[in-house]
């Protein structure tokens, strides 16, 4: 044992303790300690031999099972599962997370603090190894567990500003709202509805700027009226939409924030005996599987949604590993693409 671990060893008292403690004394995770009493082998020499060191000064008793029997684990949150988005991100996490043997549970909080702190006793009770939290917010409160414990978190699309001491995973949404109202601008259209997303979530207003910036490079006014709130969900859109048609002068093109809202838009758009594109050129956000089958193909930006997953998760092994993310901010490139639902104004 080196003199400061058996220093730090002897002012314990030698009774119960648990792999909390050893993780503190050690000055590693706890999913590190979990690995090592497990014994896994994705644990470097030096750290192993800490730790085993304090775990036979302690007279830790490991579980009957044998060594390895736990499977590894990270846990994804999201803080609503009904859209295909979810299930995109979900995609990715599993391919990395089954590609380097380790589990994966998915949790919905609904944004409330009693499910928030269900899961949060779940996870203690499970020694999670790394957290990607998508779109939610943690109590300040359970955010402080979660570096208490030592299980590391990323953040896929930050909720609010990204002031949490974890690396975070995006996509260039305001070059992705850019890309859409140019697209538009380009086929002549000047009056140019935009369904936003929720205020509160940072990608959504990056897209509503990119929107306004591109407007403006136009020389075009933006006229707020053409603005309508929405929550990503195909009934926002097909509010939003009647919201712009029932104005005195319509738009002639709605971009979308999302997919979702962009075929609730088409529906609005249908429901009125109106074309897509003759009469109106409709633009969503995220390229779904989905929207490729609509009627008529939905013209969209590709938002890497899939490979953000890979990358929270790679970057949460990492992590986990006792290594330092590659970079704490990542930004995937958005990609417009063009299909059938945009047309030159008529």
């Amino acid at each position: 044992m080196s003199t400061e671990v058996g220093a730090v060893a002897r002012e314990s008292i030698k009774n119960k303790v648990t792999i909390t403690e050893i993780a503190r004394q050690a000055g590693v995770s706890v999913p590190t300690v979990s690995r090592v009493v497990n014994g896994r082998s994705d644990v470097s020499p030096e750290t192993r031999a800490r730790v085993e060191d304090l775990l036979r000064h302690h007279g830790y008793q490991r579980k009957s099972s044998a060594p390895g029997d736990r499977a590894a684990l990270i846990d994804l949150v999201f803080n609503d599962l009904d859209s295909p988005w979810a299930v995109e991100i979900i995609r990715g996490v599993e391919e990395v997370a089954h590609a380097s043997g380790v589990g994966t549970v998915v949790s919905a909080i609904h944004g409330a603090s009693g499910s928030a702190r269900q899961w949060m006793t779940n996870l203690r009770a499970r020694a999670s190894d790394g957290v990607i939290l998508v779109t939610s917010v943690l109590e300040p409160r359970l955010h402080e567990e979660l570096r208490r414990l030592g299980v590391p978190l990323v953040v896929i699309d930050p909720a609010g500003s990204p002031s949490l001491d974890a690396p975070t995973v995006g996509a260039t949404n305001w070059a992705g709202g850019m890309a859409a109202t140019e697209h538009l601008l380009g086929l002549g259209h000047r009056r140019i509805g935009f369904i936003a997303g929720p205020v509160r979530l940072l990608c959504s207003r990056a897209r509503l700027d990119g929107y306004r910036a591109a407007l403006e490079g136009a020389g075009v006014d933006v006229d707020d009226a053409l603005i309508v709130p929405g929550d990503f969900y195909h009934q926002a859109g097909f509010d939003g939409c009647n919201t712009l048609l029932d104005l005195g002068e319509p738009p002639t093109a709605v971009f979308a924030a999302s997919d979702q809202m962009a075929l609730g838009a088409i529906e609005a758009l249908r429901r009125r005996g109106l074309r897509v594109p003759e009469d109106m050129s409709v633009v969503g956000f995220d390229d779904l599987p989905e929207v490729r089958w609509s009627a008529p193909p939905l013209t969209t930006v590709r938002q890497p949604l899939a490979d953000m997953g890979k990358l929270a998760t790679r970057t949460v092994l990492r992590l986990a590993l006792g290594e330092e993310p590659a970079s704490p901010r990542v930004e995937l490139a958005t990609e417009l693409v063009v299909r059938a639902s945009t047309a030159p104004r008529g």
